[in-house]
């Protein structure tokens, strides 16, 4: 994912989606879905991200 996107606008909604090189299924196993969730649980605790919704497809 490129670093140079920023999102300025302190009081919109974003919707960000992404996908992994070649497709490769990264949430498949408990491991990876495990970070991807602390993740998200950590720029919600400490980096004052408010997240709405989110949806971890396997493939």
């Amino acid at each position: 994912m490129s670093r140079k996107y920023k999102f300025h606008e302190k009081e919109g909604a974003y919707f960000v989606s992404f996908a992994t090189v070649n497709w490769i299924d990264v949430s498949t196993r408990e491991l990876h879905f495990a970070i991807m969730t602390e993740s998200l649980d950590h720029c919600r605790k400490n980096k004052g991200m408010e997240i709405y919704g989110y949806c971890i497809m396997p493939s």
